[in-house]
């Protein structure tokens, strides 16, 4: 198969790109990007070189760009990770959000149908359900719930997947869509909870914590969230929705206390901060369905997952520092421009 990945150099497409092109030697990854802020191409080194492999700048919401690509590429599967994806740049931005989550997919898609694409597979977020209460653990997201959105980020995901349910049903377009819980693992971008604590717990500085620290996350290794989307491109049913989580419910406060442990950092780090608007309280998903009819587990629980996370940001701080030197951004341009 030819799978094009878009958002392919950001956190969870990056991963994914990496599995693929290991697992599927016979496939051919092309990677997508436009190489916006949370875009590393460096995310993409290990493979970059590898036979079955091409990466490609460019952007989901030209259309003419996109249509000329999928003209000359053919693909058989499409799966979309490209997406403007942190909650409070949408807050303070939410017109980017707005194009790129929905009139971006809205490109993919018209493309998907004009060169009769096999599957387009949209990864979507537990964000469009909204939130659930704290003082409820029995209450957990399962497919059928309806959405609620908090913020101009999940608002423009929830638009998304609609838009993909309804050229399923009006075109017959074969889709699929995962919403998964929060990811944490390689390659994250560092200003992300995880990556950002241990990258100032590092550095012996102050760590923000929204509120009280107490809303609940259900964590999700990334290398888990990859395979479960590998399942259901290939043996999930066409035009359904799959949630996957991890069992991982942890509070924010939780989180910070147990990376600052393991890398042996005082709780004094800690600064509690003003709360942001309409911050979700809990999120927790059911992925019985998942489980049931694709056969998928995750591999990972949270204290064996944060540790190996934390394992690979001590091993690849030139990874993250090039981040936030802003170095990263001139990668591309070593890579290609004199080539």
């Amino acid at each position: 198969m030819k799978i094009l990945v878009t958002g392919g150099a950001g956190f969870i497409g990056g991963n994914f790109a990496h599995m693929m092109v290991r697992k599927y030697p016979e496939d051919q990854i092309v990677v997508l990007d436009a190489l916006t802020y949370a875009g590393n191409l460096e995310t993409l080194e290990p493979i970059m070189n590898e036979p079955n492999f091409r990466f490609v700048k460019g952007d989901i919401r030209d259309r003419a760009f996109i249509d000329t690509l999928f003209e000359n590429e053919k693909f058989d599967v499409v799966v979309n990770f490209a997406a403007e994806s942190h909650v409070d740049r949408s807050i303070e931005n939410p017109e980017i959000f707005l194009e790129t989550n929905i009139m971006g997919v809205q490109v993919l898609m018209d493309a998907c149908r004009k060169y009769s694409v096999k599957r387009y597979h949209q990864v979507s977020t537990d964000e469009v359900y909204g939130d659930l209460p704290l003082d409820r653990p029995d209450l957990l997201f399962h497919e059928d719930t309806p959405l609620q959105t908090s913020s101009p980020y999940s608002a423009s995901k929830a638009a998304a997947d609609l838009l993909v349910h309804a050229y399923h049903r009006t075109y017959g377009l074969p889709v699929t869509i995962s919403r998964c819980s929060n990811n944490y693992g390689p390659y994250h971008f560092p200003e992300k909870l995880i990556p950002l604590v241990i990258s100032r717990a590092l550095a012996d500085e102050s760590i923000p914590v929204y509120g009280e620290g107490a809303n609940v996350r259900d964590w999700l290794y990334v290398t888990d969230h990859c395979s479960a989307i590998d399942l259901i491109i290939r043996k999930g049913k066409v035009g359904e929705v799959y949630n996957i989580g991890g069992h991982n419910e942890k509070s924010n406060l939780e989180v910070v206390k147990t990376i600052l442990k393991a890398l042996g950092k005082s709780e004094d780090l800690i600064t509690y901060v003003k709360d942001r608007p309409g911050h979700d309280l809990r999120y927790a998903m059911d992925p019985t369905k998942i489980e049931t009819e694709l056969g998928w587990e995750p591999e990972f629980r949270f204290e064996e997952g944060i540790q190996e996370t934390i394992k690979w940001y001590l091993a690849n701080k030139d990874w993250w520092e090039h981040i936030v030197s802003g170095e990263y951004q001139e990668y591309y341009n070593r890579m290609y421009l004199n080539r």
